[in-house]
């Protein structure tokens, strides 16, 4: 089978995005991982699937990890599914509603870049001391689509992201489907820096759209640093999170994530 795709990439975080509104495509996990191969595929940290609304909306977005795992949401790769199923529909239209596990999503598309309203997080949890690979780690949590545990550090550049990333993982305490990991650093009033280890990718990103949020998010708990927070990622683009705040500790309304969606090249690769 021959399959055409697109390239994209979100803030460096980079995606294999394919039409499949016809509903033709059925991909097996070891299809999908070998998809995402940087070595034998085309390479990507997932595959986004264009498939046809089913409550409504204008499409519905399914995401995969590059291990072929199946996920509610990503926010970089909801950017990118964004400008590609706009320019699919050939009106160039600027809002796009789509589907995800995580609820419907809204995004606008601001030329090279798309501002996304998020569905509302939860499960917020405050810091809470975890042994991590023999020393213990204040955590705090919270679901952008996607469960985020997040550590506040000092120095972001000295950070073990692939080994402390990967015990918070698997660690009992986010069993049984494990977590995302992010280290903050806060740098200035409504400005901090996020180095990310992805669930699915099983090591460090230059992005990750959700995690971004949940940063911005706990920074404000922390800190009370209103909306909207700047977040710079390790691949160099700063995104923006706006939000409300509506009431209790860790609740949250009108998230919006902005930032680049990026078309790298068109192609087409044989699947066995």
């Amino acid at each position: 089978m021959t399959l055409d795709f697109t390239k994209m990439n979100g803030a460096g975080n980079d995606f294999v995005v394919v039409d499949n509104r016809d509903l033709l495509l059925t991909l097996s996990t070891g299809q999908i991982a070998a998809l995402c191969n940087r070595h034998r595929g085309v390479g990507a940290d997932g595959l986004l699937t264009v498939e046809p609304a089913q409550t409504g909306a204008d499409f519905r977005m399914r995401y995969y990890n590059a291990d072929g795992g199946e996920a509610e949401m990503c926010g970089n790769g909801a950017r990118c599914f964004a400008r590609f199923a706009s320019r699919l529909v050939g009106t160039r239209q600027q809002a796009v509603r789509f589907e995800t596990q995580a609820g419907v999503i809204t995004a606008e598309c601001l030329g090279e870049h798309v501002r996304l309203g998020m569905s509302d997080p939860h499960s917020y949890s405050p810091p809470t001391g975890i042994q991590v690979n023999g020393r213990e780690l204040s955590i705090s949590f919270l679901n952008t689509g996607v469960p985020h545990a997040v550590v506040e550090v000092a120095d972001l550049a000295s950070v073990d992201v692939r080994a402390d990333g990967s015990a918070i993982r698997h660690h009992a305490h986010f069993a049984p489907r494990g977590t995302n990991v992010n280290f903050l650093c806060a740098v200035g009033p409504g400005h901090i820096r996020v180095r990310t280890y992805e669930r699915g990718v099983e090591d460090e990103t230059l992005a990750c759209g959700t995690g971004v949020v949940a940063c911005a998010l706990i920074h404000h708990v922390a800190t009370g640093t209103p909306s909207p927070v700047s977040v710079e990622v390790k691949g160099g683009d700063t995104l923006m999170v706006g939000f409300s705040a509506t009431g209790g500790v860790g609740a949250f309304g009108s998230v919006t994530l902005t930032g680049p969606a990026d078309f790298v090249f068109n192609g087409s690769i044989s699947i066995s």
